[in-house]
């Protein structure tokens, strides 16, 4: 599948903390969740864009110690586009887990 963040891909993506990324990741689950039952084509690409990111940060070497969790929000944002059949996930949920990885990005070091 082609990259929706071509620059990212290009190594961008790993000059972001693990927090950074996976609260840019949060930032396209709230689209998904904004468009979810308004607009079934932004809402598509609001997802597809949040598995991409995911996808790179999978992909980011520095957080290979860290890939059980990643992965697992990965299969839980999947479940939840699905319809939370295989774990009852929905993306309100979601989107409150990557909120917090948002505000810590946010907070002055």
């Amino acid at each position: 599948m082609k990259t929706q963040h071509p620059a990212l891909a290009a190594g961008g993506w790993g000059r972001f903390s693990l927090v950074e990324q996976l609260g840019n990741v949060g930032s396209e689950v709230s689209r998904a969740l904004r468009w979810e039952k308004k607009d079934p084509q932004l809402f598509e690409r609001a997802m597809i864009r949040a598995l991409d990111l995911l996808d790179l940060t999978i992909q980011d070497p520095r957080w290979r110690n860290r890939l059980k969790e990643i992965v697992r929000a990965r299969e839980l944002l999947c479940d939840a586009w699905f319809g939370g059949k295989e774990y009852h996930t929905d993306l309100a949920g979601l989107n409150r887990y990557f909120f917090n990885f948002a505000l810590a990005a946010r907070k002055p070091s």
